[in-house]
């Protein structure tokens, strides 16, 4: 089924909308806690579940208006369910905080398995979008599996080192912005690697 056609915005919010949501539901109760049949969950705990629901309603929303969820999508929701499950139940927010270096580590994974086949599983997500040589695709994806990795790096020692304030900062706003930021740049110092629409139409 093709992808139906939507408001970019309205895309963006129901993308972003609930990483955004976290962040405010947290910042409004993080020095709460709360007893929930009979075990006593901290602020954050209580702001990572309530995520959950509302990550799911806008997965729901997107599908609804698109027809399309990506697999990356998909996979993002089931690792935060279960994520989420494993941090109440054993009442750890440490469970919440290793998703994110699952996650980019994943993503590292699954496109460094590509490489070691010599392809560029970007190419195959992003070619309609951004047209380029194969050799622009082969260094664009490297670049982006050791980005990944830094990433995956970082939230471990982030995590692991800091208080869980800063890492909900960092991880609702830094961690995407540098990924937005080295994307972009990448992109555009790959510039030559760019294949012109109207070569693109030339006839073999």
């Amino acid at each position: 089924m093709p992808e139906k056609q939507i408001n970019p915005v309205v895309k963006q919010v129901l993308e972003l909308g609930p990483t955004l949501a976290f962040f405010l539901i947290y910042v409004r109760i993080k020095e709460e806690t709360y007893l929930i049949g009979g075990t006593e969950y901290t602020g954050f705990i209580v702001s990572a579940l309530v995520f959950i629901p509302i990550l799911l309603l806008s997965m729901a929303i997107l599908w609804k208006l698109t027809g399309k969820l990506s697999r990356m999508q998909v996979f993002t929701a089931f690792m935060v369910i279960f994520f989420g499950g494993l941090t109440a139940y054993f009442n750890d927010e440490r469970f919440f905080k290793m998703k994110t270096t699952i996650v980019y580590g994943f993503m590292a994974g699954i496109l460094g398995v590509g490489l070691l086949r010599g392809q560029s599983y970007l190419q195959y997500v992003m070619e309609e979008f951004l047209p380029m040589e194969r050799e622009g695709w082969m260094i664009f994806t490297k670049r982006v599996t050791g980005m990944f990795v830094v990433l995956a790096v970082a939230n471990e020692i982030i995590w692991r080192t800091q208080s869980t304030d800063l890492w909900v900062k960092l991880e609702t706003f830094a961690f995407p912005a540098a990924l937005f930021v080295f994307l972009w740049v990448q992109i555009v110092g790959l510039q030559k690697y760019l294949i012109e629409e109207d070569a693109k139409n030339i006839p073999d």
